[in-house]
């Protein structure tokens, strides 16, 4: 399995990792900080470099199917071998606005009473989807996330176990995506004050990073479906 450095570390931008195994044109490796797929987060690009200053490009990370670790997608695999030491390197003005959007959707969470049942992330816009009945009011809605953001409350994570996390089923607020489990630990994701809930995604330390954030339309999906759009005023 692949040691999920950004799981501690998501300000983590390189790394020195070792390939286990070649699948077509996706590598898989011993460790990484390349983010997969996952929670409405997009997967990481960025490149590998070799002690030979080759480099291989990195257009998509995805959890292996096969259960083995996690994917990174390449533009070719030729001249790679297992055991060979890459030099990793995330985009990371890419990474670091799915991360200040990812966390920017964790106070859109608190501040809205509804199971979430979906959500989207890009790098200057994002979305989640409620199971509500009515529209929030969006120039209230903007007012409120800013504040949040603008106090700087700091994010920080821990771990509980599947058992815990089963006995505080409230800390799910998503119908869409479970949490993680079957490892017998889930990491909890805290913005302090704000918000608690299960989370595998890379957050900034603190909400005063996310900067402003302008509330777009809210549509009517359905019955029982309100999205709210959102974006980042800079990216």
């Amino acid at each position: 399995m692949t040691q999920e450095l950004f799981r501690e570390d998501a300000y983590a931008k390189e790394c020195i990792a070792k390939v286990v195994a070649i699948k077509e044109n996706s590598v898989l490796l011993d460790r990484t900080i390349f983010y997969p797929l996952g929670g409405g987060q997009p997967g990481d690009t960025g490149e590998f470099e070799n002690q030979s200053a080759r480099v291989w490009k990195v257009t998509d990370t995805r959890k292996d199917p096969d259960g083995e670790g996690i994917l990174h997608i390449l533009d070719r695999s030729e001249g790679l071998e297992e055991g060979m030491e890459l030099a990793l390197r995330i985009d990371w003005e890419r990474r670091y606005a799915h991360m200040r959007m990812h966390t920017c959707l964790h106070l859109l969470c608190s501040l809205i009473e509804a199971p979430v049942t979906g959500g989207n992330i890009s790098v200057d816009k994002g979305r989640l989807d409620f199971y509500l009945d009515y529209s929030p009011d969006k120039d209230g809605l903007e007012s409120r996330i800013n504040a949040l953001v603008a106090a700087g409350h700091p994010v920080s994570y821990r771990w509980i176990t599947d058992e815990e996390l089963d006995a505080q089923p409230e800390l799910v607020r998503t119908l869409s995506v479970q949490p993680p489990k079957g490892a017998g630990k889930v990491r909890l994701v805290s913005v302090d004050g704000v918000d608690l809930q299960p989370c595998g995604g890379t957050h900034v330390k603190n909400t005063a990073e996310i900067g402003p954030v302008l509330i777009g339309k809210i549509e009517n999906k359905g019955k029982g479906n309100r999205r709210v759009n959102l974006s980042l005023a800079s990216v």
